[in-house]
């Protein structure tokens, strides 16, 4: 299991990094949420607003494909990178200006094809940033991870708030929406990379950059317990994803909203299920660090999103949707910072930090993004919304339980 250095960091590191994950969040999941439904929307097509969705899903998935891909090869590769610029902090700079470049691109792209080329740029961008930036957990802390997750975490769902928050109630439009974002992510993502410190590599990762076979480099993957946090992780994520993914679609079709009306409302949801997600986020992985637990808090904060998935088929209402974002913020930023935790005490080598946690996070990632896909198919399937929820309600739960599997559990705490 990752030992790690033996060190603890102050205010300063948390600090610079957060706003990065703040920039990544923002300029990954504002896109998801609003610009690109706004984008793709079709409500005077022939074939009807069904159409939209299943164009949105495509797009999406089409994304996550290309970081899934780019994530752990960038890892693998920063790991073997040695050089006076650190290990880490070319491809953190590099993936910060693909995905700059990528968002102003999108900004002028129109239909399907155009908005998802340059839809897979932003996706390869941020996924070689978080391979990056996700690496220093275990480059650089030992005590502190649960702490340092949560800032992970609590940061997805502020993104989500700052994007759209500012683009809904400044009214910037699509194009502008996108151009700020870019220019959040550059000016933000640039200085936190060249901020945030970046060690040279230890001794024992010496062995990333010796010939190795192609099934040694990869044995992270035949590793059992990894294997059952990544298959978790992905569960739980698409879960979580059919929640939200296309929550705007829900409150125009599923509950009748005019358009104006659902952008307001999208914007009450994001701000409840933020609070939430930050305030479970910073407790739960504070609390995970002190008991050295983790499991315990992983597969009940799956259950609990779960729960607030099947309140929307039971009870589907503005009113129940507002208490549902409130169980699936708390579900979820628990779930987050505590499993990103126990991610990175289960690594199982040393030498290939940064191409594992790779791994960490595209099982999160994909998850989002194949979420609206699997969402858009249920929605056309049965022509309404609560196939989804309820999918996505035993996804949840399932993903939870898989949590069990790891027979290493707790151990991996004793050994850092």
């Amino acid at each position: 299991m990752s030992a790690g250095p033996a060190r603890r960091v102050g205010a300063g590191w948390f600090t610079v990094f957060t706003l990065a994950w703040l920039a990544i969040w923002t300029v990954q999941l504002t896109p998801l949420q609003l610009l690109i439904p706004l984008q793709l929307d079709t409500p005077d097509d022939a074939d009807g607003w069904v159409s939209g969705v299943v164009s949105s899903g495509l797009v999406l998935a089409i994304g996550g494909v290309a970081g899934v891909i780019a994530g752990p090869l960038a890892g693998g590769l920063s790991d073997r990178t040695r050089g006076r610029a650190g290990r880490r902090r070319p491809w953190a700079l590099g993936g910060v200006w693909l995905g700059t470049l990528s968002l102003a691109a999108i900004a002028f792209a129109s239909g399907p094809w155009g908005v998802g080329a340059a839809w897979v740029g932003v996706s390869i961008g941020i996924a070689v940033a978080s391979a990056a930036f996700t690496a220093l957990i275990a480059d650089q802390l030992t005590t502190q991870r649960g702490a340092a997750s949560a800032a992970v975490s609590s940061s997805q769902a502020l993104g989500i708030v700052v994007g759209v928050g500012v683009i809904v109630l400044l009214e910037l439009g699509i194009v502008v929406g996108y151009l700020v974002l870019a220019g959040f992510l550059a000016v933000v993502g640039t200085a936190a990379a060249l901020l945030l410190p970046d060690p040279p590599a230890p001794v024992d990762a010496a062995v990333a950059r010796e010939a190795r076979s192609l099934s040694d480099r990869f044995a992270a993957l035949r590793d059992r317990d990894f294997a059952w946090l990544l298959a978790g992780r992905l569960t739980v994520n698409v879960g979580n994803a059919l929640g939200t993914g296309l929550l705007l679609f829900f409150l125009l079709y599923g509950l009748q909203r005019d358009p104006a009306s659902a952008e307001d409302e999208l914007l009450l949801l994001i701000l409840v299920y933020t609070l939430f997600v930050v305030v479970a986020s910073i407790v739960s992985g504070r609390l995970s660090d002190r008991t050295g637990r983790r499991i315990p808090f992983v597969v009940w904060a799956a259950v609990l999103q779960g729960i607030a998935s099947i309140i929307l088929v039971v009870a589907p209402s503005f009113a129940s949707t507002v208490i549902a974002a409130a169980l699936l913020g708390v579900g979820y930023g628990a779930y987050m910072s505590v499993g990103l935790a126990l991610g990175t005490d289960l690594l199982p080598r040393p030498e290939d930090h940064a191409r594992d946690l790779g791994f960490v996070n595209v099982s999160a990632n994909l998850g989002q993004l194949i979420g609206p896909l699997l969402g858009a198919g249920l929605v056309a399937l049965v022509g309404g919304f609560w196939l989804l929820f309820l999918v996505g309600g035993v996804l949840s739960v399932a993903g939870g339980l898989m949590t069990y599997a790891i027979r290493a559990g707790e151990r991996a705490r004793s050994a850092v």
